[in-house]
């Protein structure tokens, strides 16, 4: 549900997080993303840092330079007199993925567990628009949903500790791709050869909350052309 107002808690002495919904929804998550870019167009003194995520903006402040009530205030001004016409439109990124084999290794198990061949697993990822709800666990991991119903798997019941950067996976509802080498109990399905984060790009991150994703499906020999 969308709450009809933000709800402020506090987190210790310099963080406020503003709740917008009570639920993961592209709905909640869009008004988020308005709250965030509003906030951050306005360049608020006091305020060092704003984090989205799936319904809420984590606001990071300097209570030396901005009262908690004044913070709260400004928030709930900037709320209610959004204008998502005034809001960037997101980005649709293509991604290019080889499926299968050693580039993913629990293609064979997804497609098991839900009784299909692996290449519908591929069809059922790569046909649909994914949104991007949120970047975290790992600089530039972006959170994708909603995979399609036929395909809600749940996590790997042991992690891997070294997942390869590029590895495309799935985890109960989502879809994600790891940027760099971390660990990770999502199953991987594929690889990509795409460079979702470079420090020394602005931004860093290929993909920003909002923006729209598509998969396709590429041979491990057609990939070479992706690499810079």
């Amino acid at each position: 549900m969308l709450y009809d107002k933000p709800v402020y808690r506090l987190m210790a002495d310099r963080a406020l997080l503003v709740e917008l919904g009570d639920e993961i929804s592209p709905s909640v998550n869009k008004r988020v993303r308005e709250l965030f870019v509003s906030l951050d167009q306005q360049g608020i003194t006091g305020v060092i840092d704003l984090i989205p995520s799936y319904r809420s903006v984590l606001v990071m402040y300097d209570p030396l330079q901005i009262s908690i009530s004044e913070l709260e205030n400004l928030i709930a001004k900037t709320h209610k007199s959004m204008d998502p016409a005034q809001i960037p439109g997101p980005k649709t990124i293509d991604i290019p993925v080889v499926y299968g084999d050693d580039y993913g290794p629990d293609l064979e198990w997804v497609a098991e567990y839900h009784n299909i061949a692996p290449q519908e697993v591929i069809r059922l990822h790569s046909e649909h628009t994914y949104q991007v709800y949120m970047i975290g666990f790992t600089s530039g991991f972006p959170y994708l949903g909603e995979v399609p119903g036929a395909l809600f798997t749940p996590r790997r019941e042991t992690p891997r500790t070294h997942v390869p950067k590029g590895s495309v996976a799935i985890a109960q509802k989502q879809t994600g791709i790891y940027p760099v080498q971390s660990p990770g109990g999502w199953h991987i399905i594929g690889w990509t050869p795409v460079t979702l984060f470079d420090p020394q790009a602005d931004p860093p991150s290929l993909l920003e909350m909002g923006d729209r994703v598509r998969f396709h499906a590429i041979t491990a020999e057609e990939m070479v052309k992706w690499q810079p």
